[in-house]
């Protein structure tokens, strides 16, 4: 009876927000709309509003680029997902992975997670140079910067994690007749996956930015050479255009992680 009173206000909840964050959005948009209005207004040089740069895309049958490098926006957005998805994907698992390992030992968690700290806060950016140099101007790079970006942050949480989980939990389970693998199995690694994936979502933006970073690098494709052709051919147009598309997947992106986490980590959502 709880959960099927509970059921409609998380609708009417859900409906709430999505109505909030539309409105929000066109308001934006009709002030954008309004100070653009004026062509004379030196602002609209910088940001034009969406009636004027929107007509891009249909004026370049929804392709970006020169020549033979040109690329449609469907492929620059699915690219640049693509990547960043791959990167925390990887990050995320090896997270864990190492995060399970440097539990084992104390001495582990002395030697090794000073280093993860320092690594840690070593902003994605930084590392470009050095991914340009091992792996040149390619996916893996973008793929790299986003992994760099994340893994660090995201080992020493699930290393923090393993040590919130109530002692008495543990004690339940042995009590129950689980042995040390099945503690880790049924007890340890479910308590932690939640609160990393839930820190994951916020280093998604950093994640983010990096992997556009890496792809003002000289990449073909992608929504940050988007970017990059505007500022290369003076196109303001084109500039703002990349930054809506941008903001847009990148939210599409962090719902579709909300979605995965309250899909598969149910039981601490």
């Amino acid at each position: 009876m709880k959960n099927s009173m509970q059921e409609p206000q998380a609708w009417q909840q859900s409906l709430l927000s999505i109505g909030c964050g539309l409105l929000s959005c066109a308001v934006l948009i009709g002030l954008w709309e309004g100070a653009g209005s004026n062509p004379e207004n030196p602002i609209t040089q910088v940001l034009p509003p969406p009636s004027q740069f929107l007509p891009v895309l249909f004026e370049s049958d929804f392709k970006i680029g020169l020549g033979s490098q040109a690329a449609s926006i469907y492929q620059s957005v699915a690219v640049t997902m693509i990547r960043v998805l791959l990167g925390i994907t990887i990050a995320f698992i090896g997270s864990i992975f190492c995060g399970l390992l440097i539990s084992l030992s104390r001495w582990s968690e002395l030697f090794i997670l000073p280093i993860l700290g320092l690594i840690a806060p070593i902003a994605p950016i930084a590392w470009v140079p050095l991914a340009l140099v091992v792996f040149g101007v390619s996916n893996l790079t973008a793929i790299f910067i986003v992994f760099m970006g994340v893994f660090f942050t995201l080992t020493i949480a699930t290393v923090a994690e393993i040590k919130r989980i109530p002692e008495n939990l543990l004690m339940t389970a042995q009590n129950l007749g689980g042995g040390s693998f099945n503690r880790w199995r049924w007890v340890i690694v479910p308590a932690v996956l939640p609160g990393v994936f839930t820190l994951l979502r916020l280093n998604f933006i950093a994640a983010w930015m990096a992997v556009l970073a890496a792809e003002m690098t000289g990449l073909r494709d992608g929504l940050g050479t988007v970017v990059m052709t505007g500022r290369n051919l003076f196109n303001s147009d084109l500039i703002l255009l990349g930054i809506c598309i941008i903001g847009i997947t990148g939210f599409a992106v962090d719902r579709l992680l909300l979605l995965i986490q309250r899909k598969f980590f149910w039981w601490q959502v």
